[in-house]
């Protein structure tokens, strides 16, 4: 500093104190600099204390020399005190110089910058209000200084600041949050501790409304929550519980949708504290703004369904996720499915600020529901908790859809959150169908394979969604389009689909075309496509077929109606061009319809024939049956077409018997020992009026090795009384008229000749296979 420079009117005795490296010296030239100022405030001679301070802050605080700089700050720092409450008329230019000084490389220094803007604070109290984002700045800096004195001195002076903004109500809180959002993505730990203790102090004070400005700050916190120190996360919990329960208290004035992006973000997160805390928040905000969340379904659904298959570890997370899918499913209803564009009820009106709400879905690049976006949206900033008029929100399905159909072409993804993505779809299917028949097509494959499943429970839920399809009215088209699989002559479109079991809104009265109203609806057009490509399945995996085939086509008879079932499957295997798996189909079919109990009103219907529907749904499955000629005989017993029986018997004489054939005869003859064939047992009791039937048994034991199922047939027959009946021709012509082997409604010579037909098919396949040397079917020499 130059000796002869003046520094007026700072006495030279002044000025050298101020250079002294002596803290006392230095205070004493304080003391005098003070006296000097309170003069000129008594003369109110501002051009005086404008010099003085200037000259402190130039001369000194700023000065090259180190104890020139400790001598300036404490020399404003006595201005100041000097000043009092005028001190407000020259804070910035007090406050400037002192703030400067926070980054010296100087620790002491620092410290006697905290301590001097301390006392300057401490004068000014609420003046300094209009500085606050410089003081916040610079203190913000020195929280996370490593000098213990420093930090020591930041604290008090924090402390000091914190009681002013508490007990003033004019704190600008519109310029402050853009720092505070800039400051809150600190990863010092000293400074996230000095963030989450302001917001703290900010949300205590009851004219400060900084829910207003949570959606600026909210993901700062949840990056805040993941820090490493327990003290800093404990605080962070506390921070956003306050703001949570500010929420519930106050939701009409919550921007929900502002922050719901933000929430789906941290929700999928790895840190267990984030994720919960962050799944909480959704589930609060799903219950309480209620509609105004499903613009962001598709996010939503992107972090909440994975957590559906967590463990026991994380059983907090799980169980509040489907808290979360179950609210969000609920919101949901019938009127989304009308068409975007006004709906009934709605006036078209100029934009208001309840009009505000998002009106489009984002797709997975952006947008409020877009799932892949990491961005924010702000596009909602009203709610009306308890408004009677519905917020005018338009559910869009295709990221809804997307979601759904990626995570269930995920092979890793849990069981749950399979199961909970069917519960899904099966709702849109029921809630929005129509909207929702528009993605079908690429639902229908992905479905198709979950059939493949290893958990029962996804397989059924599966087959209810594939049900609903198959069966809702919405799916009804004139045009069904290109099936898979080849050209179908039968009339497919008049097959009716009753559902029994769902509500009990479904009938079985017969229906044709889409002018039926809702409780009769007829087949629609995917019914056929789904029974023609499960086929498809099954014969791609045998597997499947032979695993889980029973159970799947079983659930489907209760889910639609099982005479559909059989009638559309067995018109399909008719046309089937691999003539071993329409074989095993059959088979598979024909033990279905004879041991479920899901069956028993189909057998019922079949035993009587007493119906002209009755007795084409016989001709339609004996059509296809006709692959495999024993289950083609069990059919001809369940329906109690005993005389066509014996005569097909009497073709298997042309038959080549493999051991695949005696095997089921075997279980055919087992089949006669079951509680389903005790009418047909009773029977023969009735030798007179049914002599084709006891022929027909006695067939089948002619056709048996001498077996075990040999032995049980033969001691069947042995208890028929009065056998010699057997050989009278006039036996037959006092049968009574119920005798349905000469029924004028069904042409068994006919069925006779397809059978006969079907089996040369069967015969010319395995001449084939034989020429190539495929050996696949065992002969057995007799």
């Amino acid at each position: 500093m130059n000796p002869e420079k003046d520094f007026a009117p700072l006495t030279p005795n002044i000025v050298r104190a101020l250079n002294d490296k002596l803290y006392e010296k230095r205070k004493v030239a304080a003391l005098e600099i003070e006296k000097l100022v309170r003069e000129f405030v008594a003369q109110n001679n501002t051009v005086q204390i404008k010099h003085v301070i200037q000259t402190l802050s130039q001369e000194f605080a700023l000065s090259q020399h180190p104890h020139s700089r400790k001598g300036g700050l404490i020399g404003l720092a006595a201005c100041s005190i000097a000043l009092g409450k005028d001190s407000g008329l020259y804070l910035k230019e007090l406050i400037e110089p002192v703030l400067t000084c926070f980054n010296d490389a100087d620790s002491r220094l620092r410290y006697y910058a905290c301590e001097a803007l301390y006392n300057i604070v401490k004068v000014a109290r609420g003046a300094v209000l209009p500085h606050f984002n410089v003081l916040f700045d610079g203190l913000s800096k020195l929280a996370a200084d490593p000098d213990p004195n420093v930090k020591s001195g930041s604290e008090l002076l924090d402390r000091l600041l914190k009681d002013i903004v508490t007990e003033s109500n004019k704190f600008d809180l519109v310029s402050f949050i853009p720092l505070l959002r800039e400051r809150i993505y600190s990863n010092n730990q000293y400074a996230r501790q000095f963030i989450i203790s302001w917001i703290l102090v900010l949300e205590s004070v009851p004219d400060i409304n900084l829910l207003d400005y949570l959606p600026e700050i909210l993901d700062g916190l949840f990056q805040i929550l993941g820090d490493n120190g327990k003290e800093i996360r404990k605080m962070c919990e506390v921070v956003l519980g306050e703001f949570l329960k500010e929420i519930k208290k106050n939701p009409s004035s919550v921007k929900f949708a502002e922050m719901a992006n933000i929430l789906v973000i941290h929700c999928q997160t790895t840190d267990d504290l984030i994720q919960l805390t962050a799944m909480c928040w959704m589930r609060e905000f799903i219950q309480l703004a209620g509609r105004v969340m499903l613009p962001y379904s598709s996010g939503i659904l992107t972090a909440v369904l994975p957590c559906l298959a967590y463990d026991d570890r994380k059983k907090s997370i799980k169980e509040v996720a489907n808290v979360c899918n179950q609210s969000l499913m609920k919101l949901v209803t019938p009127e989304d499915d009308e068409p975007d564009e006004l709906r009934p009820g709605q006036r078209q009106a100029e934009p208001t600020p309840d009009d505000a709400l998002p009106k489009q879905e984002g797709t997975a690049s952006g947008g409020p529901d877009g799932s892949c976006d990491s961005s924010f949206s702000s596009g909602i900033s009203v709610f009306t908790a308890a408004s009677t008029e519905r917020a005018p929100v338009t559910l869009h399905l295709d990221g809804i859809v997307q979601v759904l159909n990626c995570h269930l072409s995920d092979t890793a993804i849990g069981m749950m959150t399979r199961i909970a993505v069917l519960k899904w779809l099966y709702h849109l299917y029921i809630k929005t169908p129509r909207k929702m028949f528009r993605h079908t097509d690429s639902l229908f494959p992905i479905l198709l394979q979950t059939l493949s499943d290893e958990s029962d429970e996804v397989i059924l839920k599966d087959l209810e969604v594939l049900a609903e399809i198959a069966s809702s009215p919405a799916g009804q088209t004139d045009d069904p389009g290109p099936l898979d699989g080849p050209a179908l002559q039968a009339s497919h479109s008049e097959l009716q689909v009753p559902t029994p079991g769902r509500a009990g809104l479904l009938n079985t009265s017969g229906t044709k075309g889409l002018e039926c109203s809702p409780s009769t609806p007829t087949m629609n057009s995917y019914f056929y496509k789904f029974m023609i490509n499960l086929l498809k399945r099954f014969s791609s995996e045998r597997k499947l077929l032979e695993v889980r085939g029973p159970f799947i086509i079983r659930q489907l008879c209760l889910l639609l109606n099982a005479e559909n079932i059989f009638h559309s499957m067995a018109d399909i295997l008719l046309r089937e061009e691999d003539l071993k798996f329409a074989s095993t189909m059959v088979h598979a079919l024909n033990t279905i319809l004879l041991t479920s109990t899901e069956l028993f009103q189909l057998r019922n219907q079949l035993k009587d024939l007493k119906t002209l529907e009755s007795q084409n749904l016989f001709c339609c499955l004996y059509r296809s049956w006709c692959h495999n000629p024993v289950t083609t005989v069990s059919l001809c017993f369940l329906t109690q077409n005993y005389r066509h029986a014996y005569d097909l018997i009497q073709k298997f004489g042309d038959l080549e018997v493999t051991v695949d054939f005696l095997a089921e005869v075997d279980k055919l003859v087992q089949l006669i020992e079951c509680p389903i064939f005790t009418y047909l047992r009773l029977q023969l009791l009735d030798v007179k009026n049914n002599p084709y039937l006891i022929k027909a048994l006695y067939g089948l034991l002619m056709l048996l090795p001498q077996s075990s199922a040999f032995q049980l047939l033969s001691h069947r027959l042995q208890c028929v009384p009065n056998p010699e009946l057997l050989q009278t021709e006039d036996s037959l012509k006092a049968a009574p008229k119920s005798q349905r082997a000469d029924s004028p409604s069904i042409d068994y010579a006919e069925l006779l000749q397809h059978f006969e037909k079907v089996q040369n098919k069967h015969l010319e396949v395995r001449h084939q296979r034989s020429g190539r040397g495929d050996h696949l079917d065992r002969r057995v020499v007799l």
